[in-house]
């Protein structure tokens, strides 16, 4: 979602430089979105005919060769790559690659965020193939969108769609300066003529020749009529029949002698030439063959400019031109366009009460009117997809699998990222990772794994180097195997006393066990003066565990009690109505604290500390865990009090430490929601969350580092694989998993 609240959207279709409509309603509908009034973020991917080179604009990002399947596909994993919250697709068959144009498919196919398309064709009494497309478009996606009531019908009627999965947006007009008509006629070179207008690429089947035959008696009647046919070719029909049909109407209009009467502007025309045509222009016509027309964006130009229009009566112009908005005449009747044109250049107030009511109606159908429903139809199907109901899991919760952290681990120490899973060596390591690592290494070991037992002795020679003789420890190492000075905090402190209290508790060699120990001893004394809530809370917890082995360490007790009253003191001075917290955010690492306090009261014996705990951890699950399914509080804003909770950016640490403190409040409370929370946690990695996407690789033991809207990081490096693994050991039914927890 953008910073103003907008989603992101990426519009699939054509692009200008290439000529056709699509390309420009693609066009438009991008500038209207991403205008003052809508301010939409939206970017463009460009289909490309064969044969086709467009020099694309910046906001082309990235281009589809119609023909090519894999393009497609590609073209999903860039969507789901980027931050797009909504797809929208400009459909028409004939721009797409495949049978009726169905390599489409494979991009809808693919794609994790909700789609919109757009239906620039719909076909009445459509064969049972192109049924079978339509039909396929609508199950891939989320709405579509028609330009014409009468489109409704047809798909729901003719194609079985559900009709409340179809939505009508006009199609959009520009708007633009009133243009004087007699300036207009000046600028265009028809000074004192009543100008009629066609305008479009050109090609058989528009009906242009019809207006030629009818011609010679308007003439007869209004010899200052000037014909005007204004566009190229269509590029499709000069690569197929060259410009046969062209030169066909040049030379009827020699043969009528309509040569002071009909010009052809043999050009495909900007934005601003236009708008003089349709100012200076008396009547505008559409004399279109084919009665089954649902959409025609020249007549909705015409419209929306104020025109007076005659049209043939294909389906798009009955509804467009309902209500006096125009006249009908029947297809291929050049006598009935005769009689109605010389009519109307005869009668002025009939023509300005055709003008009057064509630019009344075109106001609706204005770029930032469609721009303003499109937004609003985006934010609805947004909203939508992240309601859908929860994912199914694939089996059950898998156990730990330490493969791919041992993976990460050099002979110093756990990598800090990895992107696409391959360690990324010049951000080298650190001791907030290394600390963690130890933890779920301890444990692993507990439980028999080898391959954990194997990470445990390189964490703690790790610590052993970083740690200062204050007691605190060095935090960032590069590649080089030198600490980078400065880089301590709070948190590095914190971490290393939890993964060294229980590595002293639990280690399953002696010396392992006294090395820590050793360690901890030193740093005891710098974690009495640790004031940040969530370094405190994770100092606490390895202070709590190593107590649980060693009762009798005084200087630890008086440590634990001391933080503990701190943190009591803390959540006096934040905690107002219901907001019962330490701070006046919820931000990251947020079930530690009460976790911290839980571990403290259980091994001091003060149930008030408990008491609180467990309070606070609702508060936590309360704001965290709706319907079953685990939302953490995103780092994309976080949560203030009195604020809006951010959704994304979702992080693996929420599920560990959520995960390992509703554990350790179901040991102590036997309350089984505790239980039940902290299996919706793990459940969350393996893709029980609003995107239905796993983060953890049930083969590998790898975890992307977020959620966000568009899909997983493509990071997994070692906090988040390790704070999966501490998810996964802490609702294991392994009664040894005690993840930083007293047996």
């Amino acid at each position: 979602m953008h910073e103003n609240g907008s989603p992101s959207v990426c519009l699939v279709g054509t692009s200008p430089p290439r000529r056709c409509g699509i390309a420009t309603f693609t066009d438009d509908l991008r500038k209207a979105l991403t205008d003052s009034g809508s301010n939409v973020p939206a970017v463009q991917i460009a289909l490309t005919d064969e044969g086709g080179v467009y020099a694309y604009g910046p906001q082309v990002v990235f281009e589809i060769r119609a023909d090519e399947l894999d393009d497609y596909r590609t073209a999903a994993e860039f969507v789901n790559g980027a931050a797009v919250d909504v797809l929208c697709v400009q459909h028409e068959f004939g721009i797409f690659g495949g049978e009726h144009g169905g390599y489409v498919d494979e991009l809808l196919e693919r794609v994790r965020v909700p789609v919109v398309t757009t239906l620039h064709t719909v076909v009445p009494d459509p064969s049972p193939e192109l049924r079978a497309a339509t039909r396929r478009l609508a199950d891939l996606s989320d709405v579509l969108v028609v330009l014409a009531e009468q489109a409704v019908d047809l798909l729901v009627d003719g194609c079985d769609v559900d009709r409340d999965k179809v939505r009508v947006i006009p199609h959009g007009v520009p708007l633009g300066p009133d243009l004087d008509p007699e300036r207009a006629k000046e600028g265009i070179l028809a000074t004192g003529r009543r100008v009629l207008l066609t305008f479009g690429l050109l090609s058989p089947g528009k009906g242009v020749e019809v207006v030629l035959e009818a011609l010679p008696a308007v003439v007869a009647e209004h010899p200052e009529v000037l014909y005007i046919v204004l566009g190229a070719t269509h590029p499709h029909v000069l690569r197929r029949d060259g410009d046969a049909y062209r030169e066909s109407l040049l030379a009827r209009v020699a043969e009528l002698g309509l040569r002071d009467h009909v010009r052809f502007v043999d050009r495909y025309v900007d934005l601003e030439e236009l708008r003089r045509h349709l100012a200076a222009s008396d009547v505008y016509i559409t004399p279109y063959h084919g009665s089954d027309q649902i959409v025609s964006g020249t007549l909705a130009y015409a419209v929306g400019s104020g025109c007076a229009v005659v049209s043939t009566p294909y389906a798009y112009a009955r509804e467009l031109l309902a209500a006096g908005r125009g006249e009908l005449v029947p297809f291929r009747d050049p006598e009935a366009m005769g009689a109605t044109l010389g009519a109307l250049l005869g009668d002025d107030q009939r023509l300005d009460g055709l003008r009057e009511r064509a630019r009344a109606h075109g106001q609706a159908m204005s770029w930032p009117v469609v721009g303003a429903a499109y937004r609003e139809l985006f934010e609805e199907v947004v909203a939508r997809h992240e309601a859908r109901p929860l994912p199914a899991l694939e089996g059950p919760l898998p156990g730990p699998s330490f493969s791919y952290l041992r993976a990460i681990t050099d002979d110093v120490g756990v990598f800090q990222h990895a992107p696409f899973g391959v360690p990324a060596r010049r951000h080298g390591y650190c001791t907030d990772d290394v600390a963690r690592a130890l933890v779920v290494a301890v444990e692993g070991a507990r439980r028999g794994d080898p391959v954990a037992a194997g990470l445990v002795p390189g964490c703690l020679s790790f610590l052993h180097s970083a740690q200062q003789p204050t007691g605190r420890f060095s935090n960032l190492m590069g590649f080089d195997r030198c600490f980078v000075e400065g880089t301590a905090s709070q948190d590095t402190l914190g971490q290393a006393v939890w993964g060294l209290g229980v590595a002293a508790a639990h280690a399953p060699s002696a010396d392992w066990r006294a090395l820590a120990a050793e360690l901890l001893a030193l740093a005891v004394p710098a974690a009495a003066d640790l004031h940040a809530t969530r370094a405190v809370a994770y100092a606490m917890t390895g202070l709590a565990t190593y107590l649980s082995r060693d009762p009798g360490a005084l200087q630890g007790r008086r440590v634990l009690r001391h933080q503990a009253e701190r943190q009591l003191h803390l959540l006096s001075l934040h905690a107002r109505g219901d907001w019962l917290w330490f701070d006046d955010a919820l931000t990251y690492g947020n079930a530690a604290v009460p976790g911290a306090l839980l571990l403290a009261g259980r091994v001091l014996d003060e149930p008030e500390w408990q008491d609180t705990g467990a309070r606070t951890l609702d508060f936590v699950l309360q704001h965290t865990i709706s319907g079953g399914r685990f939302e953490p509080v995103g780092n994309a804003g976080w949560f203030p009090r009195d604020g809006v909770k951010a959704v994304y950016g979702q992080q693996p640490v929420e599920a560990g430490l959520t995960a390992l403190a509703c554990t350790t409040a179901h040991e102590i409370t036997g309350e089984v929601r505790y239980a039940e929370a902290a299996t919706a946690a793990a459940a969350w990695l393996l893709g029980r969350n609003r995107l239905g996407i796993a983060l953890y690789d049930r083969e590998t033991g790898r975890c992307a580092d977020g959620l966000d809207r568009h899909g997983v990081s493509r990071n997994a490096g070692a906090e988040s694989t390790i704070c999966a693994l501490m998810a996964l050991l802490a609702v294991s039914d392994d009664p040894v998993a005690d993840v930083g927890t007293a047996p």
